[in-house]
């Protein structure tokens, strides 16, 4: 019985571990978002940074029509 026990509290751990890894993940995006919308006329002014703006909007799933 202990050793089921504990196999459940290791896949509850790891599965703990992932939401909170998903979690770090989405703050980021939503963070890198904020930035690339406030910083949009920055990318314009760089050669090649709409280029880099559409590239990192795709990377950080970030919609830009709200942008």
């Amino acid at each position: 019985m202990f050793a089921v026990l504990t196999f459940r509290a290791w896949i509850e751990l790891r599965n703990y571990r992932l939401m909170w890894k998903e979690l770090e993940w989405r703050e980021t995006y939503q963070t890198m978002g904020r930035f690339l919308r406030a910083e949009k006329n920055l990318f314009s002014k760089v050669d090649g940074g709409d280029e880099l703006y559409r590239m990192l909007c795709e990377i950080f799933k970030v919609d830009q029509d709200k942008a």
